[in-house]
């Protein structure tokens, strides 16, 4: 590295390079602390050019990566009086087609969460204008080009990446000198833009971008990656050859770039899924599990069917040094694996607990399940939840949010329409029905009663459910976490009242296991939330003495499972559990069928977690263990 690339690495932490490592980059633990540390070093540039009495050009990228950076940008202008008079910003890309006073537009988006709460000068923002004629694109881009060049080029670019390892809008393809250009879409980016669009056939098909040249001639790049869903791109593009097909690869030409990774994000880099492949380990029982289990799926070989040769070749002959043999270790792990496996998820009464993950004590446990949707809670562990009242447990189900958003229009008219079809006077119906057929797709945000309907639907569907399962009304609270409520796809940040929400249901049901959602793969979406609010409320409660026989277990969602050697207690399920679940989940009618967010996967949540359960009991009997029909996953969190 260079003098001036170890300067500015340093601004924002420090980083070994590895063998198959080709880009800088830098893992922090909490994507809000990595977006505080990329904004100082913004704020510590601008202040440099301040100094220097000359404009500070920056370039800047939309999207949910870089919220927290300007949330923290602005923070720094109103509470420490960061000026951004200085400041000259040029956008990386918006929608082709798209006016910029839509709710979708990134011209709308950089005003919502940046422009509009610092002092920058309005003739110093440069968006590109998604709606310029088609006969005058060619000149306008050209134009957008010239005026990058006239202000010195870009000091500073920031950075998110697509799933098809895309910056800006540089789709595979994309040439290593582009510049400002209009372009079309790939799918899998309209169908990660979809959910902000209410449906993948509202997202639009073409948008212009700067290009890659553009990009590159920046004098300092920083790129952010956050959740698991951008890992296997990351892998590809820090350590892949460079290539069109990854656009993103050819920031391994640039001298001056870093990639600011969460541990998800980075989760699929060699030396952090397999360390021993880099470097010497200090192998604890959680790395040795994951070699062991890792190693399993990479021969297809049972546990205990794996020899001293298959470790001295794929880089544990120190482990093996350490536990003496094969036979040995392979023992060890096949048992570590088969006493996370229980059909007692509150414990077996009156047994030796001493191996098993869950406590014998008390036989009878107050159980509180939270659900970050009104559907999470069967979709994620309905048949543990089933399995929970069958065997006698005191079993509260806690839904945080209305998820009214996640309504279509068309489910919403349907019931008001049936209303109205029951009370014809009714005049709040009436004008549901009226907002709701005048509504403009994309544009117009819910009316209160609308979101009332939408969220009365969805608590409807989850009684239902509940009661289906067993479980009595009594039981079942709907907090409505206020966070939430915003009519948009983008949520408020987390607040004392949420916090004091979840405070106050702990404290009443006093719980032994508490059940949550750690389903991370969007670190800004309602999981997250959800989740750092339950983290808040038990920090908040951590003195209280029924907190010390307390336990957390965290579920995934519709999207992912645990990795094997992270589970810590695995619940089969019968194939009668499964219909049960399955029952259970199409009570929840309004997201049954053409539901709005579900990702790049096209089956309903019932199919995918159906496989998701199966898939799981399949690799615990590739292991070599026991063959169920399904197996639900947790892992513990110890607070």
């Amino acid at each position: 590295m260079s003098d001036q690339k170890n300067t500015n690495h340093q601004s924002i932490g420090k980083f070994e390079d590895t063998r198959y490592e080709k880009i800088h980059n830098i893992t922090y633990n909490s994507a809000q602390v990595a977006s505080i540390l990329v904004a100082e070093e913004i704020a510590l540039l601008i202040r440099e050019k301040q100094q220097q009495e000359t404009f500070c050009v920056l370039g800047l990228a939309t999207g949910s990566s870089p919220i927290k950076v300007y949330e923290e940008l602005v923070r720094m202008h109103k509470e420490e009086g960061l000026s951004f008079y200085n400041v000259i910003t040029f956008n990386l890309d918006e929608y082709y087609g798209m006016d910029k006073n839509n709710i979708q537009s990134y011209f709308y988006f950089m005003h919502e969460h940046l422009f509009n709460h610092v002092d920058i000068l309005p003739d110093n923002i440069n968006i590109p204008d998604g709606n310029i004629a088609s006969d005058k694109l060619r000149q306008y881009c050209i134009d957008y080009e010239m005026k990058i060049k006239k202000v010195g080029g870009l000091d500073f670019q920031l950075l998110g990446i697509g799933r098809t390892g895309h910056i800006g809008f540089n789709e595979p393809g994309s040439h290593l000198k582009s510049e400002t250009r209009i372009i079309t879409l790939d799918h899998i980016t309209r169908v990660d833009a979809a959910p902000s669009f209410f449906g993948i056939e509202n997202v639009p098909r073409k948008a212009i971008t700067m290009g890659i040249g553009t990009v590159k001639n920046a004098k300092r790049i920083v790129l952010l990656a956050w959740g698991v869903n951008k890992s296997k791109v990351i892998k590809k593009t820090i350590e892949g050859e460079i290539s069109a097909d990854v656009p993103a690869t050819y920031l391994q030409e640039h001298g001056n770039t870093t990639f600011i990774l969460d541990e998800e994000a980075a989760a699929n880099l060699t030396r952090i899924k397999t360390p021993w492949l880099v470097t010497s380990c200090v192998w604890d029982l959680s790395l040795k599990l994951k070699a062991v289990v890792w190693l399993s799926n990479l021969l297809k070989k049972p546990i205990l069917k794996l020899t001293d040769k298959d470790y001295n070749t794929n880089g544990m002959s120190g482990l093996l040094m350490q536990e003496g043999s094969a036979y040995d270790l392979n023992i060890k792990m096949f048992n570590k694996l088969q006493n996370t496996i229980t059909g007692w998820p509150g414990g077996k009464p009156f047994a030796d607990d001493a191996k098993r993950p869950e406590r014998a004590d008390p036989s009878k446990k107050r159980v509180l399940i939270l659900s970050p949707h009104p559907d999470d809670d069967v979709i994620s562990m309905g048949g543990t939840f089933d399995r929970l009242l069958k065997q006698g447990h005191d079993v509260y189900v806690a839904y945080q949010t209305s998820g009214n958003i996640a309504v279509s229009d068309e489910e919403a008219l349907k019931f008001a329409e049936v209303s109205k079809e029951i009370n014809t006077d009714s005049i709040k119906i009436n004008e549901i029905i009226e907002f709701i057929k005048n509504k403009k797709r994309n544009e117009s945000i819910d009316s209160l009663e609308v979101r009332h309907l939408k969220g009365i639907i969805r608590k409807r569907e989850s009684l239902a459910a509940t009661r289906y399962l067993g479980l009595s009304d009594e039981n079942v609270y709907f907090l409505n976490l206020p966070f939430y409520e915003t009519g948009t796809i983008k949520k408020g940040n987390l607040k004392d009242e949420d916090i004091a929400i979840m405070t106050s249901l702990i404290d009443r049901i006093k719980p032994h296991q508490i059940y949550a959602a750690g389903d991370l793969a969007d670190p800004h979406g309602t999981h997250k939330v959800c989740l750092d609010a339950l983290f808040k409320a038990l920090e908040d409660l951590k003195n209280e003495q029924y907190m010390d026989n307390c336990w957390v277990w965290l579920y995934r969602g519709a999207w992912h499972e645990w990795e094997s050697h992270e589970i810590e207690m695995a619940v089969p399920l019968s194939p009668d559990q499964i219909l049960r679940k399955r029952h259970a989940i199409f009570y929840h009618q309004s997201q049954k069928d053409g539901v709005m967010f579900q990702g790049d996967d096209s089956r309903e949540f019932w199919v995918r977690v159906e496989d998701r359960n199966r898939l799981t009991a399949k690799k615990y009997n590739d292991f070599g263990l026991a063959d169920y029909a399904a197996i639900e996953a947790f892992k513990r969190y110890h607070f």
